[in-house]
This record gives structure tokens, C-alpha cells and sequence, in this order.
């Protein structure tokens, strides 16, 4: 049985500075980001439209706003609204941890909204310039959870050869590593399929609807791994949250990818 090596969170101290291994995630993910949009927008739908590496830049620097307002919003909103609304100011305690994958997505869809607005561009075009280069952020995130020991996976067979034990939980159990799972499904598996099928022009928006769905679907089978918060356990049907939060992306996003290659012709 594999135990937990419980990384010092702490990457590298400079003096007073201290760079942690989350910070440097969150790097990473922004670094991939700008990567993998400036090839994208080299693609010849997108560079016969105007796009240039300045327009990732911007809009990296908005997504960047989103993710971590947004984060934070729909954390307090979605997981812990009584404790926020009796101190709201909780909410800019961000050092405190906490911070919602969904509520991030909103806050994305925001920020890019407001840059669609700004560079006169068709909110769904930008969009699916976005999609296919958010997973690799995603699989950096998770890499960050294994590696702080967090979102620890639920009780597996101790006969499972990738068993780990996770001294933060307080127990001895054998459990799924599910951060790594989440790495692998909703990072590199998600990546790998929206960038194949985004590589084509598609009528507009439906790249964009191709990744909610996708990762509505891969993080919904991901969370049967995952430890639900303690503070909320299983919902109604023995669902967590998290697979609450994902069922209206299966829906909506399976919907919209349809609505979209029907209406091809007046989306442009």
C-alpha cells in the first residue's frame, strides 16, 4: 500500500519569500494557456479573422481575474453560503484556501464576455479559442491538490495496487488518489479530445459546448472517486456536490453543441 509523501507545500524559500508548489501550478497553468492560444489562434479560421498573440495575452490576463474572483464567489455560494453571508469579508481571505472549479468557469465565461465586448468579437468565437486550452490548467491544478495532500480520494480495496494512504485525513485507509484521476481524465484526456476536435473549423460555439460537456461528463465520473467535503457529504440520489454542479454542464453543454450546428448559418 502507497502512503502519501507529504510534500513540503513550500517549493523554495528566498529569505522571507516563500514560493509554494500551488503558486507554482497556477503558473504553470497560465504559462500552458498562452502556449497552446497562440498556436491556436494561428490556426487559418482564426488568423484569417484577426486574431493575433496580443488578443491572448488579454485575454489571459482576464482570465486570470475570472478564475480567482469567480472561484472564490462560487466556493462561498455553492459550498459554504451560511458561513459567508454571516462575514462576507471571509470571502477576501483567499490565503484561507477555497476555491470552486465551477464558480472559476463562471468567472471565465464573464471575463471573456467583457473582452468579446471590448474587441467588438462574437462572444462564441472567443470561446472556443479558449476551451481546448483550459484542461492542461486544469491537470496542473490537480497536480497542485496531490501534491498538498487535498481533495483526497474516497476508501478504496486495499488490494488496489495504486492504494495510497493520506496521513492529512486523518486515518489510515487505503484511498484513491483521485486528484490523479482528475489529472488524467478532465486534464489530459479532455485535452487531447477538444484540441483533435478543435483543430477544424466548427460551427461557431461548438467547441466551446464540446468542453462543458466533456468535462461535466469526465469530472461527474471522477467525483464517484473523490471524498465528498465533510462539511456537506452526499446529496440527494448519493450524489456529491460536485456532481450536482456538473449535471446542468451535461445538459446544457449537449443542448448547446446541437443548437449551435443547427443554427450554423445565422451564429455567424
Amino acid at each position: 500500500m502507497l502512503v502519501h509523501p507529504q510534500f513540503d507545500p513550500v517549493a523554495l524559500s528566498l529569505g522571507p519569500l516563500q514560493i509554494h508548489w500551488y503558486g507554482l501550478t497556477y503558473l504553470a497553468a497560465f504559462g500552458l494557456f498562452l502556449f497552446l492560444a497562440a498556436r491556436r489562434v494561428r490556426l487559418p479560421h482564426f488568423a484569417a479573422a484577426g486574431w493575433a498573440r496580443r488578443d491572448v495575452e488579454d485575454m489571459l490576463f482576464l482570465g486570470v481575474l475570472g478564475v480567482i474572483v469567480g472561484g472564490r464567489i462560487g466556493y462561498a455560494l455553492f459550498y459554504k453560503p451560511a458561513e459567508y453571508l454571516a462575514d462576507p469579508l471571509q470571502i477576501l481571505m483567499v490565503w484561507k484556501g477555497g476555491m470552486s472549479f465551477h464558480g472559476g468557469l463562471l468567472g471565465v465565461v464573464a471575463a471573456m464576455a467583457w473582452f468579446a465586448r471590448s474587441r467588438r468579437r462574437p462572444f462564441l468565437q472567443v470561446m472556443d479559442v479558449v476551451a481546448p486550452c483550459v484542461p492542461t490548467g486544469l491537470a496542473a491544478g490537480r497536480v497542485g491538490n496531490f501534491i498538498n495532500g487535498e481533495l483526497w480520494g474516497r476508501a478504496a480495496d486495499p488490494a488496489l495496487p495504486w492504494a495510497m494512504v493520506f496521513p492529512q485525513s486523518g486515518s489510515n485507509l487505503p484511498r484513491h488518489p483521485s486528484q490523479l484521476y482528475q489529472f488524467a481524465l478532465e486534464g489530459l484526456l479532455l485535452f487531447a479530445l477538444l484540441w483533435w476536435y478543435g483543430q477544424r473549423e466548427r460551427a461557431q460555439g461548438q467547441v466551446a459546448a464540446a468542453f462543458v460537456f466533456g468535462y461535466g461528463v469526465l469530472r461527474f465520473v471522477a467525483e464517484y472517486f473523490r471524498q465528498p467535503d465533510s462539511f456537506l457529504g452526499l446529496l440527494a440520489l448519493g450524489m456529491s456536490m460536485g456532481q450536482w454542479l456538473c449535471l446542468p454542464m451535461i445538459a446544457g453543454g449537449a443542448l448547446l453543441w446541437w443548437w449551435f450546428g443547427r443554427n450554423a448559418a445565422s451564429l455567424r
